[in-house]
Formats: C-alpha cells, sequence, structure tokens
C-alpha cells in the first residue's frame, strides 16, 4: 500500500519505515528537518518537509502523495528530552495532537484515505477498575490540574480519530516506550538512564502505580498490523507484564548498572515536580494488549519487560 507517515523521522517512526518498506509497502515519511530527508532515504521512504501546524503544508504533501493509509506518529518528544524543555515539548505536542491531527485528517478526507491510524498513549488511563484496563477503559477524566492540558489533547486526538465515519479510524493506546532511540536504553545521551545513574529517578511513596512497557521494535509491529488489517477503534499495545514502578524501576536500574533509585515520600515529590508526576507513580494502570493479539495476530518480540531490559535495551 501508498503510505504516509506523519512523524517518520521520530524514534517509533523510523522503526516504523523500516517494518512497512521490509513488507513491501510504499512510505512517503514527513520530518520538519531538512536534516533528516537523507536519513529517511536510507531507511526506504520518500522524505518530505511538511509543518503538520500548517494545514495547507499537509493538504498539499497529503495531496501529492495520495496514500491509501495515514499514520500520525506527530510528537514534539522525540530524541533525547530536557527536563528544562519539557514543558515547552509537552505543549508543542498537545497542539500537534489538536491541530496536527485536525489537519492530517481534513487532508486524508480529500484523498479518500480509507484507513488512519494514530499515535496515543496509555499514561492516563481512567485512575479506577483495578490494575489492568481494556480498550473499553476511558482517559482519565479528572486528571491533576498539571496534566489537564495533556490529557484533553489525548482525549481530542481519540475522539476526532474514532469519530470519523469515512475511513477506518484508529488510534493506538501505546504503552511506555523502551529500546533503542528511546530515553529508556544503554545510550550515553538517554534520558532515563542518566537520570538513574545519577539517581535522580526515585520511587515516589508506595510506588504502587502500575505501568504498561513495551519495546520500540515491538510498538512498531503492531501499528504496521493496525495499518494492514485494524478496524475502527482503539487498541492497546504493551507487553504482557503490567507491574508497580516499584517492581520494574529498580531491575531497569540493576540492569543499567546503577544504584537502586531512592524512595522519597510523596508530598516531597508533589511539592517539587507537580501532582501529575506523583500521581503516575501511584496512582497510574496498566493495560491489557489482548484485543491486538487477537485480531490483529500481533506477536511480541518481548512479552515483558524482565527480558526485554536484559536483551533489547542496545
Amino acid at each position: 500500500m501508498k503510505i504516509f507517515l506523519a512523524g517518520a523521522s521520530g524514534t517509533i517512526g523510523s522503526q516504523i519505515v523500516v517494518q512497512l518498506v521490509a513488507r513491501g509497502h510504499e512510505v512517503v515519511g514527513t520530518t520538519r528537518s531538512a536534516t533528516k530527508t537523507g536519513a529517511l532515504r536510507l531507511l526506504g521512504a520518500e522524505p518530505v518537509i511538511v509543518d503538520a501546524l500548517d494545514p495547507e503544508s499537509v493538504a498539499d504533501a497529503v495531496a501529492k502523495a495520495e496514500p491509501e493509509v495515514i499514520v500520525h506518529q506527530l510528537t514534539a518528544l522525540s530524541g533525547p528530552i530536557n527536563f528544562r524543555q519539557y514543558k515547552l515539548m509537552g505543549a508543542a505536542t498537545n497542539r500537534l495532537r489538536t491541530e496536527g491531527t485536525d489537519h492530517l485528517l481534513a487532508a486524508a478526507r480529500a484523498v479518500g484515505v480509507r484507513r488512519f491510524v494514530a499515535q496515543s498513549n496509555a499514561q492516563w488511563m481512567e485512575r479506577t477498575g483495578g490494575p489492568v484496563a481494556d480498550e473499553d477503559g476511558r482517559i482519565e477524566p479528572n486528571p491533576p490540574a498539571d496534566a489537564a492540558e495533556a490529557v484533553a489533547a489525548l482525549r481530542y486526538l481519540e475522539d476526532s480519530v474514532t469519530g470519523i465515519t469515512w475511513a477506518e479510524g484508529i488510534a493506538l493506546r501505546y504503552g511506555g516506550f523502551y529500546g533503542p532511540g528511546t530515553s529508556i536504553s544503554t545510550a550515553p545521551d538517554a534520558m532515563m538512564a542518566e537520570e538513574l545513574r545519577k539517581r535522580r529517578s526515585p520511587i515516589v511513596g508506595g510506588g504502587g502505580g502500575v505501568l504498561s512497557l513495551v519495546h520500540i521494535t515491538d510498538a512498531a509491529s503492531a501499528t504496521v498490523a493496525a495499518v494492514e488489517r485494524g478496524r475502527a477503534g482503539i487498541y492497546h499495545v504493551a507487553d504482557d507484564d503490567p507491574a508497580p514502578v516499584r517492581d520494574w524501576l529498580p531491575d531497569l536500574a540493576r540492569v543499567l548498572g546503577a544504584k537502586p533509585p531512592r524512595r522519597v515520600p510523596a508530598w516531597l515529590v508533589r511539592a517539587l515536580a507537580g501532582t501529575a508526576a506523583v500521581d503516575m507513580m501511584t496512582r497510574a494502570r496498566g493495560i491489557s494488549s489482548e484485543k491486538t493479539k487477537r485480531e490483529l495476530g500481533w506477536t511480541l518480540q518481548y512479552p515483558s519487560w524482565r527480558t526485554g531490559f536484559a536483551k533489547g535495551l542496545e
């Protein structure tokens, strides 16, 4: 198929390009930077420079590509994340999930795209209903004030994409990424690894927040499966081992050769980093990906972070 991949030069975007090309698809991949076009060509994609917040730029690029499928992987969070810039990158990502989604959907409808696959995430599943949620679970309706804009942007993206009637609109709620190119890897500039080695990534409170993780290559293969045979709706993309932060963070530190993470009271982190950070570490819910495996025939290379950390970080 002819596929238009918005955000092709990002961490997961580049992985998706490789897997789509390997399966014989033709990929037009967007980037904001002319310096990244050569890398996209080496991966097998036809690069195009697009400003995702400019509706004319998006419409023109999609019209020229005439794709059958659009994949929306636009964020402003690619590459090593500097904590000092996190709020700015978060605000930019919110715009890409709202305005950028609108522009891509309008362009998709204009050229008759038959499937639209978009990136969501599972960080803000509703905080009631047990430790693990399936696709019937909803985004948290009452998030902390310092996460309200980000959560609203996720909800907007999911509602907009799954609400279309002229194509198969698919939202993928990914678990937390780890592996090459992500913040959890052995690379010298990997943010999470650096913070753990400096003992600046503690277990907050009881560390009971349940997170679902997914290796970046597994996240990409689930996306390819959705591109090829997904039906309208929401799919979860994570490994089979959702676990509390207090379980997986010490294991990650050990694999990275770092000292065990400190334990810090929730009230202190709330004062320093805000309520959202505490909520994530103490109240988050994991996700089940059984629907994705059942309906899309998705197979995990790393069914658990326990083996994924040991074998899949480099």
